[in-house]
């Protein structure tokens, strides 16, 4: 095997989930996210000798960012002819389980979407991939100062919708009962 089919091997071994967890935060549908991890891992194969080591995990966040948002405006396109079927259900679980859980994404999914992209993406690195401050920093090649700025505005705005929630089902508890 060859030294670069070896280097393209151990890539996508090491990254693939954190590839497609990075897709799936960032917006990417589950009935479309295999096809965009495996684009991402097919940008890799064609730029392998342009990503320096020690730098892939930076050049997949990258890649993923853009694949991601290319997803996104695709599908902007396609809701207004069709819906998307974004859950595929679980053999294992219960259907109250199926549907809580699908619930509980599909709301995250809302409050994320909510979010400016930079705020969004910051986020994202940082609750669900713990990616630490100086870490975000470098991957999206900013200043320390901004990345930790955007994760306090980011992390507020996620609170106003998690407020806003909480008062609109109070709100129906008090009219249902």
């Amino acid at each position: 095997m060859s030294e670069r089919k070896r280097r393209l091997t151990a890539l996508v071994q090491d990254h693939l989930d954190f590839v497609e967890r990075v897709m799936r935060n960032l917006g990417v549908p589950e009935s479309e996210l295999d096809d965009a991890v495996q684009r991402a891992f097919m940008v890799v194969a064609d730029r392998l000798d342009d990503i320096r080591p020690g730098a892939e995990r930076g050049f997949l966040f990258q890649t993923a960012r853009y694949l991601a948002a290319h997803v996104w405006r695709n599908r902007a396109r396609r809701r207004r002819d069709e819906e998307i079927d974004e859950h595929l259900p679980s053999e294992l679980a219960s259907p109250e389980t199926m549907l809580s859980q699908k619930n509980a994404r599909e709301l995250l999914d809302r409050i994320l979407d909510a979010m400016p992209s930079d705020l969004r993406t910051v986020f994202v690195l940082h609750e669900f991939e713990e990616l630490s401050g100086p870490e975000i920093a470098t991957m999206l090649d900013i200043p320390l100062g901004t990345a930790s700025s955007r994760l306090r505005r980011a992390r507020k705005v996620f609170q106003m919708h998690i407020n806003r929630l909480e008062a609109t089902n109070r709100n129906r508890l008090k009219v249902s009962s």
